[in-house]
């Protein structure tokens, strides 16, 4: 039997990194995120701190799986984000056949989604709810928390467009779509769980 593998994608503030990590608790098993870029810095030997820069985002001014196998993709500067790619789907392969874990983000629901056993979570909640919590969790910035969100989800959703032919957030690419704001933190673990 193949290893059980979860892989949480969210929008920006909705505790989908908690509630990662607290499910992977629940059930003793590891939970990847930011411990991700430290297995992708030791395969690809560049910084911890580049890979971070590049978290998430899709190469500029192009789009499609095209553009990856393209020569001139070579020419314009976006080797280096495939070449990221390459290694950060290589990194999830080998997580899910080595353990059972929970993988938050990176597109892990793409990348694994010929895995037997792999439930795909996606985790949402209203803007409102999130901006109060990132206030919380991360502080006050600048900009205001509904522009926060606005970016990152939209370099999400471009990332997740540029490397996988699925939508990020559409419902049918998903096992379970869970609303934070409405359910909790701590419902949305149970729930996750209980489906493990």
């Amino acid at each position: 039997m193949s290893n059980r593998i979860i892989t949480i994608s969210r929008e920006f503030g909705s505790g989908g990194r908690t509630i990662g990590k607290e499910v992977a608790a629940k059930l003793g098993i590891a939970c990847y995120d930011s411990e991700l870029i430290e297995k992708i810095a030791e395969e690809s030997g560049l910084s911890k701190e580049y890979i971070q820069g590049k978290d998430e985002s899709a190469p500029k001014g192009t789009s499609g799986w095209s553009s990856i196998f393209s020569i001139g993709s070579m020419r314009s500067g976006f080797a280096m984000p495939n070449y990221l790619w390459s290694i950060q789907k290589q990194v999830i392969e080998e997580l899910a056949r080595k353990e059972s874990c929970v993988i938050v983000g990176r597109c892990a629901d793409y990348i694994l989604r010929e895995q037997e056993n792999c439930l795909k979570v996606f985790i949402h909640a209203a803007v409102e709810k999130r901006a109060e919590r990132i206030v919380r969790v991360y502080g006050e910035r600048e900009e205001s928390p509904e522009k926060r969100i606005h970016d990152k989800d939209k370099l999400r959703k471009s990332y997740h467009r540029f490397y996988t032919d699925m939508e990020w957030g559409a419902a049918e690419n998903y096992h379970i779509c869970l609303d934070s704001g409405q359910l909790g933190i701590e419902n949305c673990v149970e729930i996750i769980s209980s489906l493990y």
